[in-house]
């Protein structure tokens, strides 16, 4: 895929998961639609983890851990 087409997927996958998490207080729902725009990965798909900038890593580990975090937050809170 292209990278424009892949930055376009992934910034529409976030803002669904915010909105989802902010407004529809779906927290599950906000976990996998933030977790699904991880495969829509923004930056040069073609370059190695090893070789990517360090605040690239960051910016996809942080990501990953808020879309964790929200998945395991959703299965805490249902469980009463």
């Amino acid at each position: 895929m292209k990278t424009s087409f892949n930055k376009i997927l992934y910034i529409g996958f976030v803002l669904l998961g915010v909105f989802q998490a902010l407004f529809s207080k779906d927290y599950m729902q906000a976990g996998s639609s933030i977790g699904i725009a991880l495969a829509f990965d923004p930056f040069d798909q073609e370059q190695k983890w090893n070789d990517r900038p360090t605040w690239q890593k960051a910016v996809l580990i942080v990501h990953l851990s808020v879309a964790a975090a929200l998945l395991g937050y959703a299965i805490g809170w249902n469980d009463k």
